[in-house]
């Protein structure tokens, strides 16, 4: 193929001849010559689109696993060795067609030409959709755009005498149109001559950057439901974020151990993947390693944009796994449900449109009291008894270690599920 293709898109039918190639057992160089583009343009398209079509069911990918004699001490591990495959790895980049495939236990990928395709322009429409801002470059904004336009400026002399905005004109009438200062007071019918263009139906509302969505693969909620069948005495824990005010914070990271439907809470002063990351050390310190890989196997959360990394949330500093993450559908709540159902108890503590830490909420400590609190109260799918009493029952070296950090059982009639809870 001539090599006046270098500067197109890769298309379906290039695609389909690397598929090939890898099938083959050829090199990346082989397959660009083969179609015309640079050998690093192939190597990052397998890397981008292959898929994850199975993960290795151990804690860590140890090279030393056929002949192991030790038991339960992957984490310290003397011997450990990570595993390393040159065809997935290296060259061509993905499992396809390996004489090794069937009895391989490792993680495997495998390239498809129409997956691959079909990604590739779901990205291309996600790249050009919606605006590149976050929510506080957006509030930045409207903090100089929503007094002048209320003060009857037009938008061209706002951008003009702006430049910091960095915005043009129709640009600006746009994100007016499409309701993106509405969060900030500004409406369309704000500006002196109401603009008449019409809105396209992919209009996007929502702040935040465009979203590389690579985290996903072979963690979507599809492929958590796959995995919890094949594994079904592995726990599961459910995490999100509960806040009121999403640029101040303070945040609430909830962790819920459907074992035993109790809900844990880390306090938290911002909303980054940092911190949530932290906050996932934070629980692994308080349980300890064993404890922690035994109840905390699998977590389940949704998309939002602090749990978008996986695999700093997936591994320990030296690269061995942890835990697995998977993410919900968008807008599907529902699969997280009982986790969703214990943010409507914190919420008669911690109601809406309050400001937390004016209720009282500063502090792990005021955290742990919100969890003593509601992990307390008699649940009837648990007959009766309190996700505390359950646990203390059904594991109770896991009841002891948050017993340890502060967690306590309130006295039946003592449970407060009000704002004054908080107050010194």
């Amino acid at each position: 193929m001539s090599s006046n293709n270098k500067n197109l898109h890769l298309t379906v039918q290039e695609r389909i001849i690397i598929e090939k190639g890898i099938e083959n057992g050829s090199t990346k160089a082989a397959i660009a010559l083969t179609i015309g583009k640079d050998k690093s343009t192939v190597g990052k398209e397998i890397k981008k689109h292959r898929e994850l079509v199975h993960k290795f069911s151990y804690k860590i990918n140890c090279a030393n696993m056929k002949n192991c004699s030790h038991n339960h001490v992957c984490d310290n591990c003397a011997d450990f060795k990570p595993f390393t495959c040159n065809r997935r790895d290296r060259s061509p980049g993905a499992c396809n067609g390996c004489s090794k495939y069937t009895h391989c236990r490792y993680d495997k990928y495998r390239y498809k030409a129409d997956f691959s395709h079909k990604k590739y322009r779901e990205d291309l429409v996600d790249s050009r959709t919606g605006i590149n801002m976050s929510y506080e470059e957006c509030k930045a904004m409207a903090d100089i755009i929503v007094p002048l336009i209320k003060a009857g400026h037009s938008p061209y002399h706002i951008v003009t005498n702006h430049p910091e905005l960095n915005i043009s004109e129709k640009t600006l009438y746009n994100y007016i149109e499409n309701g993106i200062f509405r969060e900030f007071g500004l409406l369309d019918i704000d500006l002196r001559i109401k603009t008449k263009r019409k809105i396209t139906k992919k209009a996007s509302n929502k702040y935040k950057k465009r979203e590389d969505k690579k985290y996903l693969n072979g963690r979507t909620y599809d492929d958590f439901i796959n995995y919890t069948a094949e594994n079904k005495n592995l726990s599961v824990v459910e995490m999100d974020t509960v806040y009121n005010n999403g640029s101040t914070g303070p945040f609430m990271q909830t962790f819920k151990f459907l074992d035993y439907s109790f809900m844990f809470i880390v306090y938290q002063e911002e909303k980054t993947v940092k911190s949530m990351v932290e906050g996932v050390d934070f629980l692994e310190k308080i349980l300890g390693k064993d404890l922690f890989s035994e109840e905390v196997a699998i977590i389940k959360t949704d998309r939002g944009s602090e749990f978008c990394d996986a695999e700093v949330f997936e591994k320990e500093e030296n690269e061995s796994r942890r835990t697995r993450i998977f993410y919900c559908d968008p807008m599907a709540s529902g699969q997280k449900g009982s986790l969703e159902n214990n943010h409507k108890e914190i919420r008669y503590i911690c109601p809406k449109e309050n400001d937390l830490k004016d209720l009282g909420l500063n502090s792990q400590e005021k955290a742990n009291l919100i969890v003593s609190h509601i992990n307390s109260q008699s649940k009837e799918h648990l007959k009766g008894k309190s996700p505390l009493e359950v646990m203390e029952f059904m594991n109770p070296a896991l009841y002891q270690k948050f017993k340890d950090f502060g967690i306590e059982r309130i006295n039946k009639d003592n449970i407060v599920l009000k704002p004054y809870l908080l107050k010194d």
